[in-house]
C-alpha cells in the first residue's frame, strides 16, 4: 500500500516545497555552515557604490576591450 503524506495548506502558500532525504538535508546544512559569508568593509561598500554609478553612466570597458588593451601592452 502506498503511503500518503498530507501537507498543510499554510506550508504550500509559502512557495514551492522540496522533498529530499534527511541525510542529504543534514549534509547541506553542514556545508552551508562551513561557507564564510562575505561582509564588505566600509571602503569596499564605497567602491562598489562608485562602480555601480560608473556602470549606470556607461563608464566601463568590455572584456573584449580589456583583452585588446592587455594584448597591446604586452607586445611593447
Amino acid at each position: 500500500m502506498a503511503k500518503v503524506i498530507n501537507i498543510p495548506k499554510e506550508l504550500t502558500k509559502k512557495g514551492e516545497l522540496v522533498l529530499i532525504p534527511r541525510k542529504e538535508y543534514e549534509s547541506f546544512l553542514h556545508w552551508q555552515k562551513s561557507i564564510k559569508k562575505f561582509r564588505p568593509t566600509a571602503s569596499q561598500k564605497k567602491a562598489l557604490e562608485k562602480a555601480r554609478k560608473d556602470f549606470s553612466r556607461g563608464r566601463y570597458i568590455t572584456l573584449k576591450e580589456l583583452k585588446n588593451e592587455l594584448e597591446g601592452s604586452s607586445s611593447s
